[in-house]
């Protein structure tokens, strides 16, 4: 019990320093974050660039995004449990929105063993705990699988009527470029120099894709370049959704990282990205002029 304890304090401590180094201002504009989901060791300090963000003040329910690595399925799938448990306090499941998803026939549940073993939603539960300490919050987690073009689209024009209404918030888990030979991807176009800068070109092209908002652009930067970004699909789902809901609403990417630079070609490196996803008004304020 006071291992467990040590750690708990512990990871408070990583988290409340990551978040107080970020100095975000948290604001009620901010409905949506992309994260990263590797071990706070390496992607933590950027996960709080994205989760700082977070105003909880009126947020009552979040939907977590999440890409499958160890289970196929070219659907999304919904959790059993009926709660997610952290280091620093539980997250209960909403069961309304569960069956609410279930009730459209599109959706699968995966086993608890598939649900335990995967760590891109995971590793957004402590943050989540975190940010929402002492505000009532329940969580819609939805494992994302390998989804086809029209099933990506599906998804998001499903998802979309969320969005609307703000007490939703959404967390969507992807980490970026996984590079190197054990990844089995080298891409290097040498006009950049060094590898770490030509795989930061490539994620930032990425990047630059995913903020204007266009799914299909989107798909053809991974078809062309077939960067290893894991959470393709549920980017890809977010992308359709904030393309059929009635809120207006513009992604910020605002921390990139590398695990390591890659300088020769039996380097490997993971890349770590944060956006937030705000409600966009510059067209009000175009209005007021």
């Amino acid at each position: 019990m006071l291992v467990l304890g040590t750690q708990t304090m512990r990871l408070e401590e990583e988290l409340d320093g990551w978040l107080g180094a970020a100095g975000l201002t948290k604001s009620p504009d901010v409905r949506a974050v992309i994260a990263p989901h590797a071990g706070y060791s390496y992607s933590g300090r950027c996960a709080a660039y994205a989760f700082g963000n977070i105003d909880p003040t009126n947020i009552s329910r979040v939907f977590l995004l999440g890409p499958s690595h160890h289970y196929y399925t070219p659907k999304c799938a919904l959790t059993k449990a009926t709660v997610y448990r952290t280091p620093i306090g539980d997250l209960p499941v909403d069961q309304e929105a569960i069956e609410e998803l279930s009730a459209t026939g599109k959706f699968e549940f995966m086993d608890l063993s598939v649900d335990e073993a995967e760590h891109s939603m995971e590793m957004h539960l402590p943050y989540l705990s975190k940010v929402f300490q002492g505000h009532t919050v329940k969580v819609v987690p939805i494992l994302v699988g390998a989804l086809s073009s029209q099933s990506e689209a599906m998804y998001g024009q499903l998802l979309s009527k969320y969005v609307d209404d703000p007490s939703n918030f959404f967390s969507v888990s992807s980490d970026f470029c996984h590079w190197g030979s054990r990844f089995s991807y080298s891409y290097y176009d040498k006009k950049h120099g060094a590898i770490h800068k030509s795989i930061e070109a490539l994620d930032r092209m990425g990047m630059e894709i995913i903020e204007t908002g266009d799914p299909v652009a989107f798909k053809q930067y991974l078809q062309e370049y077939e960067n290893t970004i894991c959470g393709r699909h549920p980017i890809s789902v977010f992308l359709h959704m904030l393309k059929h809901c009635s809120t207006k609403i513009k992604i910020g990417f605002v921390r990139y990282e590398q695990s390591s630079q890659c300088k020769s070609m039996r380097d490997s490196s993971v890349s770590y990205a944060s956006a937030a996803a705000k409600v966009d008004t510059s067209g009000e304020e175009e209005n007021k002029d």
